[in-house]
């Protein structure tokens, strides 16, 4: 083949035709691509976020749904002040920007009471140590109920009228009675009871021996 051949062909009509349908395939395909993308992403669309804490789950849900969103129950928590099931948090907060279909994801106010752990504090631990722990934890404190011992030791901690131990689980808004030594001891008492009748005793016998006592010789 010749030269001349050669250019010729690539002159020919046939060729440009081909390479003109190729470009307009590429251009085609590129474009649906971009349309398709568009389409896919809403790109250019957004919802504003509805505010739905202090709802009910259903009444959020329902909110959520009209604005095409989607709510996922994702976490629990517990305010005794709010109904079992109240919205408490969301995610994303409300006013936020975001595409239709989002999840938006809840924490539901509990619908059972959270238990917690009583502290190891029975025979372990003085008053003020114990309330400032129970407080900190969350618990109530009834007054306290003295007992024989060591004066503001605690000796065991009541719930509902019986004894709890360190470990055990109670309501996290549980009322707490401590039990406290008030100073004094059994025996303290006993002895004292003794002393003032073996006292009394012994002021009586001395008193008769006394009266019968002979008078001593004069001189």
């Amino acid at each position: 083949m010749t030269i001349k051949e050669f250019f010729g062909k690539l002159t020919s009509k046939i060729i440009w035709v081909n390479l003109l349908i190729m470009f307009l395939l590429i251009v085609a395909i590129s474009v649906g691509v971009w349309i398709g993308l568009e389409r896919y992403t809403m790109h250019g669309v957004e919802i504003t976020v509805p505010n739905v804490k202090g709802m009910r789950i259903d009444d959020a849900r329902r909110a959520l749904e009209q604005q095409g969103l989607v709510a996922i129950v994702a976490d629990s928590g517990y305010n005794n002040t709010l109904p079992s099931g109240t919205v408490l948090e969301q995610t994303p907060a409300n006013a936020s920007r975001v595409k239709p279909g989002r999840e938006i994801y809840l924490t539901i106010n509990t619908t059972r009471t959270p238990t917690l752990q009583i502290p190891d504090i029975a025979d372990n631990s003085s008053l003020r140590e114990a309330e400032a722990r129970l407080t900190a934890m969350g618990f109530k404190l009834s007054p306290c109920e003295y007992v024989e011992g060591e004066k503001d030791w605690v000796y065991g901690v009541k719930y509902l009228g019986r004894n709890v131990f360190g470990g055990d689980r109670v309501p996290i808004n549980a009322e707490l009675t401590l039990q406290v030594g008030s100073g004094t001891y059994e025996n303290d008492s006993l002895d004292v009871e003794n002393n003032d009748s073996l006292t009394g005793a012994d002021n009586d016998e001395l008193y008769n021996k006394d009266q019968d006592a002979p008078a001593p010789d004069a001189y």
